[in-house]
């Protein structure tokens, strides 16, 4: 099989990280904050280490909160329900993900949250100015994906970020696309609230997502019970992380996620993402060429990550997907990527697009099977 459905999840793992998690969790046992004999306040000082590390990862200012959940999607809902107040204004865009979306609505439908989403332009951005005017008095927060999953084009967070540090108003990141092929600078950019997952650009396991936050940022707890500390409180802890975390904690996962993450360096980032981005402009190159395929996103290389969507004349994407995995071996995702509002602004609604993402594992020999596949497609498509 060629993989290249590396923006859903990445495929292969970074099997070596994650047998080294494997043997250190195998290794410790206990779960952490949930007994005071060694092993558990080894653990409790193993996720404390992990904590900070991730931190550090994202140059996050000092005294941030790291908490971890079960994904991007799930942390990104502690986010959100945690703002909500019935007195706040969030800013988002057209080019969010559901997981953004869908509890920015459930949240304005009820009251808790007005909301307001801001359109891209014909190049797949969001200007600084268009959010800066859809400020209000009482906006809490812009959210915003780093990296559009549709499109691949990255957001200008260091202006946006700066603009909205003059305004007092919360930067929130999903960085699910990003993490793993963009260098993280939450100072740089003042980012107040960075979201990312595991299983994507850092080649980590599936069920592992962390929320970082400025230590300036006030989240309320949107779940409840217990911690394994203050247990005789009734409410939940105000104190970071057990504010936002309940229950016995993914240990397997956050130690994975931090060897995976360990094997991402500045420098690795940079090498792979160069070599994604080469092989993403082969792609592009031949695809705009083909008749009767239309190419959303590439158009500009500098802000991009390696990932493009594409559609054949008028045959539906979930077709152009079956012929590639049936007939070439070839593996990509299709249809709205579970973000509707790019595909209706770029009027590839309902059926959506096919999308093609890169991985750290990608070939110029994948490249090569993949324009093969789509010139027989494009010209059956255009002899019928």
């Amino acid at each position: 099989m060629i993989y290249l459905d590396n923006a859903a999840t990445s495929y292969p793992k970074n099997e070596p990280a994650l047998r080294r998690a494997m043997e250190r969790y195998l290794a410790l046992g206990a779960s952490p904050g949930r007994g005071g004999y060694d092993r558990a306040v080894e653990a409790e000082e193993l996720v404390s280490s992990i904590r900070q590390n991730i931190a550090t990862f994202c140059h996050a200012p000092t005294g941030s909160h790291t908490c971890f959940a079960a994904n991007a999607t799930d942390a990104l809902n502690t986010l959100i329900q945690g703002m909500a107040d019935g007195t706040s204004h969030i800013v988002s865009t057209r080019l969010e993900h559901n997981s953004v979306l869908r509890p920015l609505r459930h949240m304005q439908y009820n009251d808790l949250l007005e909301v307001d989403i801001l359109d891209f332009d014909d190049r797949g951005f969001v200007s600084v100015e268009s959010i800066e005017a859809a400020l209000r008095p009482h906006t809490k927060a812009v959210i915003i994906t780093h990296a559009s999953n549709v499109l691949g084009t990255v957001q200008p967070l260091i202006k946006i970020g700066a603009m909205l540090h003059r305004h007092g108003v919360a930067l929130c990141v999903d960085a699910s696309q990003s993490v793993g092929h963009l260098p993280i600078d939450m100072q740089a950019a003042h980012i107040d609230a960075l979201v990312f997952t595991g299983h994507k650009g850092p080649a980590g396991p599936t069920g592992i997502g962390a929320l970082v936050l400025d230590p300036c940022l006030d989240v309320k707890p949107s779940r409840f019970g217990g911690t394994g500390v203050d247990s005789h409180n009734p409410f939940q802890p105000t104190e970071y992380p057990a504010r936002l975390e309940s229950g016995t904690q993914n240990m397997l996962g956050i130690i994975a996620l931090e060897e995976c993450l360990r094997d991402l360096s500045i420098h690795t980032q940079s090498i792979r993402l160069k070599e994604e981005m080469r092989l993403l402009k082969r792609l592009f190159g031949a695809l705009v060429k083909l008749p009767g395929v239309r190419v959303y996103g590439g158009h500009d290389m500098e802000k991009q990550v390696p990932l493009l969507s594409c559609t054949v004349n008028d045959m539906k994407a979930a077709d152009v997907g079956a012929v590639l995995d049936g007939d070439f071996d070839i593996a990509v995702r299709t249809g709205l990527h579970c973000a509707p509002l790019v595909h209706e602004r770029l009027g590839t609604a309902p059926y959506g697009t096919v999308r093609f993402s890169l991985g750290s594992h990608t070939t110029d020999a994948d490249i090569d099977a993949a324009i093969e596949a789509m010139q027989e497609i494009a010209q059956s498509c255009g002899s019928s």
